[in-house]
């Protein structure tokens, strides 16, 4: 699923050449974010485990901080740095998510519809301050703040709604099984309906997260609790690897790249 030019700013008199921020929507895109959403869910657990909780939120938010503070300094795409903030964005939504949880005894039922509404409130700020929410446009230090915003929103909700489903009957592999079948509907509704390109791609990214995350939960996990038992540093450690890979062959490839025209304000 990718999104359409149709969808973007109205075009104007291109006057300079300014790369956008975020890779193109391809396959491979789709194939590293879920890698990163299973990899971040089994790293934050793993962490917890070992170091404690709170060092572990602490060593967390400060590699979220640096990967965050790289990508903003670069003038344009580059795979490394955006795929690692991506995966420091996933250990520390996961572990967001569970704070609320494990620490402060919030519900995933109350935090899920939580979660979704600061993610509803993050849209509509940032369509009122841009008047899009399109991807292809990333390219002013204001959209990239609101794009990371919003992409740190998604996994602390997809982290939760993932959660949920597992402890509500649906366990891991159901919870798979569940959210594979929803990534599909923003894709048929877009390319056979009326869904626009923006919403569907939002819609998937968001799916995207607990759906990765249930599957490494589910090779992860033990037997006892509805999984195959792998253990979380060899996942953890398989997926790094994988991911590592894939934004490997990104790099000597230089697929994901895309260079767009602007005016010299933002749109």
């Amino acid at each position: 699923m990718t999104a359409e030019h149709a969808l973007d700013d109205p075009p104007l008199a291109p006057v300079r050449r300014t790369a956008n921020k975020v890779p193109e929507v391809t396959a491979y895109f789709w194939i590293i974010k879920v890698l990163t959403t299973g990899m971040g869910e089994t790293a934050s657990d793993l962490l917890a485990r070992t170091l404690g909780p709170i060092p572990a939120v602490a060593l967390g938010g400060l590699a979220l901080a640096a990967a965050l503070a790289v990508q903003f300094t670069l003038r344009r795409y580059a795979a490394w740095s955006y795929w690692t903030a991506v995966v420091m964005v996933s250990v520390f939504g996961t572990m967001a998510a569970d704070v609320l949880h494990v620490g402060l005894g919030v519900s995933y039922a109350v935090s899920t519809p939580a979660f979704l509404a600061v993610l509803a409130v993050l849209f509509v700020l940032w369509y009122a301050s841009e008047r899009t929410l399109s991807i292809h446009t990333v390219r002013t230090r204001r959209r990239e703040t609101f794009y990371w915003a919003v992409v740190r929103a998604t996994f602390a909700l997809g982290t939760a709604a993932g959660d949920l489903t597992a402890t509500v009957g649906f366990g891991y592999l159901g919870s798979v099984v569940l959210f594979a079948a929803g990534i599909c509907v923003p894709a048929l509704a877009h390319r056979f309906g009326p869904l626009d390109a923006v919403t569907a791609f939002w819609t998937a990214y968001v799916v995207t997260r607990p759906l990765g995350a249930s599957l490494a939960d589910w090779v992860a996990l033990g037997h006892t609790r509805g999984g195959l038992g792998l253990g979380l540093a060899p996942v953890t450690l398989a997926w790094t690897a994988a991911i590592i890979g894939c934004v490997g062959y990104l790099v000597v490839s230089q697929r994901g790249r895309r260079v767009l025209a602007a005016t010299g304000k933002p749109q």
